[in-house]
């Protein structure tokens, strides 16, 4: 049975990884509006692996007896300067995520919550995953800078996710 502290903190962490998802779209829907549609697809992919976590978080609630309780999803921003902008802002929220999913490990510990630890240990490695991608675009997206003929080929690369 999961405690009434974990419950609520897995149902706060289910709406983060619902926003994520939102805050990926809101990016998708930019890039396709600015004809980079291998960004666009990029961070379509990335909306639904931010559902699928949270669907794995819903599932362990249930698994576990508690109960899932859904709340509003903040509005994502729509826009951003630049595909840097947008990217740096996917870096940002995949580090806030990698902090929510800390505290989650440290109250899982607190509680004595094994299977919870256990449960927690695969979002712990997926998001050393997520932050080194994301940093790794921004980096190339630092490089390429200004120039279209890089960023368009970069954009190539980018909708290519998922084909490997």
């Amino acid at each position: 049975m999961i405690s009434k502290k974990m419950q609520d903190a897995i149902n706060a962490q289910i709406n983060a990884e619902l926003y994520s998802a939102y805050l990926y779209l809101s990016m998708s829907a930019q890039f396709e509006s600015m004809n980079l549609p291998g960004m666009a697809k990029w961070m379509r992919a990335q909306a639904g692996e931010e559902v699928a976590h949270a669907m794995k978080f819903f599932d362990y609630v249930c698994q576990r007896g508690g109960k899932v309780t859904l709340a509003a999803i903040e509005k994502p921003a729509v826009k951003w300067a630049t595909p840097l902008a947008a990217f740096t802002a996917g870096y940002k929220h995949e580090q806030k995520v990698t902090a929510l999913i800390g505290k989650l490990v440290n109250l899982a510990a607190a509680e004595k919550d094994h299977a919870a630890s256990a449960f927690l240990q695969w979002y712990v490695s997926e998001q050393v995953e997520e932050e080194a991608t994301a940093s790794a675009i921004v980096e190339q997206l630092k490089l390429v800078g200004d120039q279209p003929g890089p960023l368009f080929m970069l954009d190539a690369q980018l909708g290519r996710r998922g084909a490997d």
